[in-house]
């Protein structure tokens, strides 16, 4: 029986097929479902993508995407709770689901490959490595 379960949302159009996976499970009244998001940041200022604006924690983009995942929860059919974090996101996904005591994961998959899953890596597969519970990774449809 799946009593907490852990989604990590970015934001991408994998979030909605999360969702929609998530409403589709046969899920128990007392099971609660973790909607978190993770803000990346950059170790040292060289990491910083310089074409890329920076997130401002205390602006807009915090709110609308806290925002978004409480309509997310609306659309749930059991409890949920709200998780925004900032750091490496596997890190802090594995992290949650080790606070919740989490029984699965799920996440979306971008499917990088090649030069592009090397230089950027993969979320989803550090989490199916390193996480203490079962993981469901979600691909594009």
């Amino acid at each position: 029986m799946l009593k907490t379960i852990v989604a990590a949302l970015d934001g991408s159009e994998l979030t909605d097929e999360i969702i929609k996976f998530l409403g589709q499970l046969i899920l128990q009244k007392d099971t609660k479902v973790v909607l978190c998001h993770v803000f990346s940041s950059p170790t040292s200022e060289m990491e910083l993508a310089v074409d890329r604006p920076q997130l401002d924690m205390s602006g807009i983009s915090y709110i609308q995407i806290e925002k978004q995942l409480q309509s997310y929860q609306e659309q749930l059919p059991v409890k949920s709770d709200l998780e925004l974090v900032t750091g490496d996101p596997a890190q802090e996904i594995i992290r949650l689901a080790n606070i919740y005591k989490a029984d699965l994961i799920v996440i979306g998959s971008r499917g990088l490959t090649g030069m592009k899953r090397i230089v950027e890596g993969s979320v989803s597969s550090q989490v199916t490595e390193d996480a203490h519970c079962s993981v469901l990774v979600v691909k594009p449809q």
